[in-house]
C-alpha cells in the first residue's frame, strides 16, 4: 500500500505538472569551446549592472538575468519573501520602498504585539540591535571575559594584540600623510592639487619630502579629491576600530542594549527600527537588499536581481563590528516564522562561542523549508586547506554537512580569464558551494543613493536572488532542491584562476568550490522546470 500511495503521488505530480505552465524547452548554456575574454574596459552602462549580463552574448560573466528574463516571459510567479539579515535596510529609499514585506497582522504604531509573535509593531522586520551602531570584535570579547586555560582564549589574545598593534601603526600612518597633504596644499595654494603640481615641489621636511613622489604617483591614476577621501575613510576605519571593534571598556550589549547575549531565554529585545540609529549604519544591509529587490530598468542606479518578484523582509542583527550568534540566530528564526522563503546573510566570523544556537537555527530554516544564503568571506584564503573555523556554515567546521539549506558563495569580477575570482574571496572544493558577481556591483544606500560595493557579501545576495526566482515560478521545489539546482546549473569554468591576488597560486576552478561552477539563472531557471515536471537532480 505505502509503495502503490507513493508511484500515484508521483504520477498524480507529473499529469498535473502537464496541465501547468508550458513545458520550457530551451537549451542552457555551457562553454563548449574557449571564450574569448573581452579586452576592452568594462563601460560604465555594464558596469552598474554587469551582473545581469551574460558571458556569451557580452562576454562578462554575468548570472545571465536579462536572458532569463526573456525566457520567463509571460508565465506567472508567486511572491517570495527575502529575509536580509544585516546591519539594517533604508526602507524610506526610493528604489526599495515598494518591495518591502509589510506585517498584515501587525498595527504600526498602537505599541501592541497584534500578532502575538513577542515583537511590538514589526511592520517591515525587526531591530535585534536596538541602538547600537558599533560592537566589539568576537575575539576582543572572549578575551574581556578572562583567561580560561582554554586554545580559544590563547588564540583570541594573540589576534588582539596583534589586531591593536597593527591598527595603531596604521592609524598614525594615515595621520602621517594627512599631515602631508596639508603642507602640499598650502605650498601649492590649491585645495585640489595635481601630480603636476607636485613634480617640482621643493619641501623642507625630508619625511614629508619622501612622500611627495608616492604621492605623485598616485595623483596619476586618480584625483586628489578621490584619494583622501580613501585615505579619510581609512583613518576614520582604524579610529573606528580602536575605539569599538578592539577596546576591551566598550561594551554596546549592556550598557545600550540592555541585554545579556549568553541568556537564550531572553528574545524579545530590540526594537522596529530596521533602519537602526543612523541611516549611514544601513549601509551594507540597503546594498544587500538593492541587489536583490532595487527598481529594474527605470534609468535609475543599478537593477535588481529578483525585483518583480520578492518582498524584502529587514532583519537588523549585523552591527559594525562582529555579530553575536544570539542575534543571528533569532534573526534567522524571526525570518522564518515570518514567511521568508530564502533568507540572505552577508557576514561571518572566526569565534562563535554559541554556535550551536545558529546551527539549531539553520536546521530549523531547514525544516520550514528556507534556503540561507551566505557570503563565503573576503580573506582570501582556502577555508579547506586552512582549516578555519568560519561561522556561520553548514557543516559544523567538518566535511560534512549537517543540513542541506544552505548555500555557500564566492565572489567574481567581471574580467573572464585568470582573473575571474575575486582576489579577496574566499575559495574551497568543500567549503564554498558556487561563486557569482561581487566586484564593484552597483546597488542602494541609505539616503537615496547609489554605490559601488564589493565583496563576497554582494555575491551572496546576487545567488539569493537568483534562488528567489526559481523559488517564485516553481514555489513546489524544496529548499535543499533549489540548492542542488543552483549549484548544478551553473556554468562550468574549464581554466585555472589565479587565488588570494596572488600570481603565483592558480589552481582549476573545479577545484575553488564544490559545483566547480559560477551562478546562472537562466540555466537555473531551465534545469527547475524539468525537476518540478519530475525530472532528477
Amino acid at each position: 500500500m505505502k509503495f502503490k500511495s507513493i508511484f500515484l503521488s508521483a504520477a498524480l505530480a507529473l499529469f498535473l505538472a502537464s496541465c501547468g505552465a508550458k513545458k520550457i524547452t530551451a537549451e542552457p548554456l555551457a562553454i563548449t569551446t574557449p571564450v574569448t575574454a573581452k579586452k576592452a574596459k568594462i563601460t560604465e552602462t555594464d558596469e552598474k549592472r554587469w551582473s545581469h549580463l551574460d558571458l556569451f552574448k557580452d562576454t562578462i560573466p554575468g548570472m545571465s538575468v536579462d536572458r532569463v528574463y526573456e525566457l520567463l516571459k509571460g508565465r506567472k510567479a508567486a511572491k517570495v519573501i527575502v529575509g536580509v539579515v544585516d546591519s539594517g535596510v533604508d526602507i524610506e529609499h526610493p528604489e526599495l520602498k515598494d518591495v518591502l514585506w509589510t506585517n498584515k497582522k501587525e498595527i504600526a504604531g498602537n505599541g501592541i504585539d497584534d500578532d502575538k509573535n513577542g515583537y511590538i509593531d514589526d511592520i517591515h522586520g525587526w531591530n535585534f540591535l536596538g541602538d547600537i551602531e558599533h560592537e566589539n570584535m568576537e575575539f576582543v570579547r572572549i578575551i574581556k571575559k578572562g583567561d580560561d586555560g582554554s586554545e580559544t582564549y590563547k588564540r583570541a589574545l594573540a589576534e588582539y594584540d596583534e589586531e591593536v598593534k597593527q591598527a595603531q601603526t596604521a592609524k598614525q600612518r594615515m595621520g602621517f600623510i594627512v599631515k602631508a597633504d596639508e603642507t602640499f596644499r598650502q605650498k601649492t595654494g590649491k585645495e585640489h592639487y595635481t601630480a603636476d603640481d607636485l613634480k617640482n615641489l621643493k619641501i623642507d621636511d625630508p619625511a614629508i619630502a619622501g612622500l611627495k613622489d608616492r604621492f605623485v604617483m598616485f595623483l596619476s591614476q586618480v584625483s586628489h579629491e578621490e584619494l583622501m577621501g580613501q585615505i579619510k575613510e581609512g583613518l576614520e576605519h582604524y579610529d573606528s576600530e580602536l575605539k569599538y571593534h578592539l577596546n576591551k571598556d566598550y561594551n554596546a550589549r549592556k550598557d545600550i542594549l540592555k541585554d545579556n547575549a549568553d541568556d537564550w531565554n531572553s528574545k524579545t529585545y530590540g526594537n522596529a527600527n530596521v533602519i537602526g540609529p543612523e541611516k549611514e549604519g544601513a549601509k551594507h544591509g540597503t546594498h544587500v537588499a538593492g541587489i536583490i529587490a532595487q527598481a529594474r530598468h527605470n534609468n535609475v542606479g543599478g537593477d535588481g536581481v529578483a525585483t518583480p518578484y520578492v518582498e524584502v523582509m529587514a532583519v537588523r542583527a549585523v552591527p559594525d563590528g562582529d555579530e553575536y550568534d544570539k542575534d543571528v540566530a533569532l534573526a534567522i528564526r524571526y525570518a522564518v516564522d515570518n514567511g521568508a522563503k530564502v533568507i540572505n546573510g552577508s557576514f561571518g566570523k572566526y569565534y562563535s562561542p554559541h554556535s550551536q544556537w545558529v546551527y539549531d537555527a539553520l536546521k530549523y530554516a531547514g525544516e520550514k523549508d528556507v534556503l540561507v544564503v551566505f557570503a563565503a568571506g573576503n580573506e582570501g584564503i582556502d577555508l579547506d586547506a586552512d582549516k578555519s573555523e568560519r561561522y556561520p556554515n553548514d557543516d559544523k567546521n567538518t566535511l560534512e554537512e549537517y543540513t542541506d539549506n544552505v548555500l555557500t558563495i564566492g565572489a567574481l569580477t567581471h574580467d573572464y580569464g585568470e582573473g575571474l575570482v575575486a582576489d579577496f574571496s574566499n575559495y574551497g572544493k568543500t567549503k564554498v558551494d558556487v561563486f557569482s558577481p561581487g566586484v564593484r556591483i552597483y546597488a542602494t544606500v541609505p539616503n537615496d543613493k547609489f554605490e559601488y560595493l564589493q565583496g563576497t557579501s554582494m555575491a551572496s545576495p546576487n545567488a539569493a536572488g537568483v534562488a528567489a526566482l526559481v523559488r517564485a515560478f516553481y514555489p513546489k521545489l524544496k529548499a535543499a532542491q533549489v540548492k542542488q539546482i543552483i549549484m548544478k546549473s551553473g556554468i562550468a569554468i574549464p581554466q585555472e584562476v589565479m587565488l588570494g591576488g596572488d600570481e603565483n597560486a592558480t589552481r582549476q576552478f573545479k577545484d575553488v568550490c564544490r559545483s566547480g561552477k559560477i551562478v546562472n539563472a537562466y540555466n537555473a531557471i531551465i534545469l527547475a522546470d524539468k525537476v518540478s515536471r519530475g525530472e532528477k537532480l
